[in-house]
């Protein structure tokens, strides 16, 4: 079976870093990648990806990108789900990366990494 996801997009909003109990970095981010087609109105629409970065991959993003940097991401996609507070069931899909390449243009606040290719 085959399960791999290649993502290009911007960052919607700043990776989050936290750390588990166990102590491994772990960051969600949120990729908006634009669709191939023009929608009615002329424009490209966007889907936004949730994705999930663990270990170095999680530290060196959170460190070196920021809202609206533009990344490339490998990974594959997996579904859980869990009961949320009300005890209702909640499914998630989100693409948990194994790589990410930093596309842009370094941010003016943060320092660019001397590699540009990270693998978790």
């Amino acid at each position: 079976m085959i399960n791999q996801v290649t993502l290009v997009g911007r960052l919607t909003r700043d990776p989050d870093l936290r750390y588990t109990a166990e102590g491994k970095a772990v960051s969600t981010i949120v990729l908006a990648v634009n669709r191939n087609y023009r929608n009615q109105a002329g424009d490209f629409d966007a889907d936004f990806v949730q994705c999930t970065l663990w270990q170095k991959t999680a530290e060196n993003t959170a460190n070196y990108c920021q809202k609206g940097s533009v990344i490339g991401i490998t990974g594959r996609i997996q579904t859980r789900k869990y009961d949320n507070q009300e005890g209702k069931k909640v499914y998630v899909t989100e693409v948990v990366a194994e790589t990410v390449r930093f596309l842009g243009p370094k941010p003016a606040n943060k320092q660019q990494p001397e590699f540009e290719h990270i693998k978790g």
